[in-house]
């Protein structure tokens, strides 16, 4: 995971962007020693561990006993693609790849006040 995708995920939740947790989710935690990790909101944990016969899924409940829960204000969430289209509605126009010096996403919205385009 990259820190840029994190700086955008930071932007949108400045910018208003609110979270109410879903399966699926990913997000991280940050200022906890854990900034490198991402997590996913889920109702089953699987462990894969090491057995004789190879991987073995274990169903084990929580395993990261030292993170027992975290407030959703104080986790960032990393929405995908699939989730921001679906928030932008009938305003998303379109979205393009940057090739060049700053490779990079550019979405054009409709409002209001016409088409605007946001790298």
């Amino acid at each position: 995971m990259t820190a840029t995708r994190v700086q955008l995920a930071t932007a949108l939740r400045a910018a208003g962007l609110a979270w109410s947790p879903a399966k699926g989710d990913r997000f991280v935690v940050p200022d906890r020693d854990l900034d490198d990790h991402v997590f996913v909101v889920s109702d089953m944990v699987v462990d894969v561990t090491d057995a004789v016969g190879g991987p073995l899924p274990a169903f084990n409940g929580t395993i990261e006993w030292a993170l027992d829960s975290v407030e959703a204000a104080e986790a960032i969430w990393l929405p995908r693609e699939d989730q921001l289209r679906e928030l932008l509605g009938s305003a998303f126009l379109r979205l393009e790849r940057l090739d060049g010096p700053t490779p990079g996403w550019a979405v054009t919205v409709v409002g209001d006040d016409g088409e605007r385009r946001h790298v």
